[in-house]
């Protein structure tokens, strides 16, 4: 059975509170009454403490900034930015998953991103910039959004179990903050609201060691959302469409998910003791509170990683389960789940050894 043995996290230099981003998504926007009273409730509502971002922008006058009122950023100067940040992110939360020697073992790398890509990728750069073997099978997981960390631990559990020598490193890392607009649209109030930047990395072995047991998998894909979660490239960057019927649909669709993740295991809802569930907003949390009749008690992790984060996509929901992982005590069942354009529903049945 494969295990989860280590889980690092890391967050870029800017801690911006979620106020002083408010005021500034008014002063940049130029918003009307209607528009700014807008924000003011979303943003109130948010559940967001602060977030992480590797601009200076949203709370700093001090430095230059990346985003000048009516400038028109392309695609490619917000690429070059991310090539230029994303390789020390995630060396920093590798740094803090494995140390050099362990690096050594490691036999697979899964790189995850949404919001940057080039050929050669971050994948390679990891692999140049850590001296990792040449020989490495890498594998990169693409522009899948939030749940993309549940796919990167299907694809390393599937490569533990066709080789026992299997050592997986994956990351994550999401700098979703270079892709804000200049609009005052809904769909990028909102955006501007929720996302953050981050990166989480975490190693899947077949070695006896301490961590999560990985137990089984199970998607779904709710077709009925189709329109009302994507991410889309422009001319202008990268862009999310979030409708408020999201956390209708995971209300309606998440106990079935539960139920059949279930069914391939001796588990019942009652034995489950951690809830490791994306905290995509706090309306999300929500809806799953309600869907699974679970508490906001129990729901603790994935707040937590809301108020003191945002929701930085595929890391997001390592993060949860690292502080569960912490306090977690032995044979104790975990949920995990997390979701993204399709609207497609990933999660997964784990348990502290």
């Amino acid at each position: 059975m494969a295990v989860i043995s280590h889980i690092g996290t890391a967050v870029p230099q800017y801690v911006h509170l979620q106020e002083d981003i408010r005021l500034y998504m008014q002063r940049q926007l130029q918003l009307d009454s209607k528009a700014a009273k807008l924000t003011n409730i979303i943003y109130k509502r948010s559940g967001i403490a602060q977030r992480h971002s590797v601009l200076s922008d949203f709370s700093s006058t001090e430095e230059s900034p990346f985003f000048l009122p009516d400038a028109d950023i392309g695609v490619s100067e917000r690429m070059k930015k991310y090539a230029g940040e994303a390789l020390q992110l995630s060396q920093k939360a590798i740094k803090n998953t494995l140390s050099d020697v362990e690096l050594d073992g490691v036999t697979h790398l899964i790189t995850v991103s949404c919001t940057g890509m080039s050929a050669p990728g971050l994948d390679l750069q990891l692999v140049k910039a850590l001296s990792l073997k040449t020989s490495i099978v890498r594998t990169s997981v693409n522009f899948m959004g939030c749940y993309a960390a549940i796919h990167a631990l299907k694809l390393a559990d599937a490569f533990c179990r066709s080789n026992e020598k299997t050592k997986v490193l994956i990351v994550c890392t999401e700098l979703c903050t270079l892709h804000f607009q200049n609009t005052s649209n809904v769909e990028d109030i909102l955006s501007a609201c929720l996302f953050a930047d981050g990166s989480a990395a975490c190693v899947v072995t077949n070695e006896d060691v301490a961590g999560l047991n990985i137990s089984n998998f199970h998607s779904e894909i709710a077709f009925e959302g189709y329109d009302d979660m994507a991410w889309e490239i422009s001319n202008h960057g990268f862009l999310m469409n979030l409708s408020t019927y999201v956390p209708k649909l995971l209300e309606k669709d998440m106990k079935s998910l539960l139920d059949s993740n279930l069914e391939k295991t001796n588990y019942k809802k009652e034995d489950i003791k951690h809830w490791a569930i994306h905290p995509g907003g706090k309306n999300i949390l929500e809806a799953t509170q309600k869907a699974l009749e679970i508490s906001s008690d129990d729901l603790a992790s994935s707040y937590k990683t809301l108020n003191d984060n945002g929701n930085m996509s595929s890391p997001t929901v390592l993060f949860v389960l690292k502080d569960i992982m912490d306090k977690a005590k032995s044979n104790e069942p975990i949920f995990m789940a997390a979701f993204g354009p399709g609207l497609t529903i990933e999660s997964a049945l784990l348990s502290k050894n």
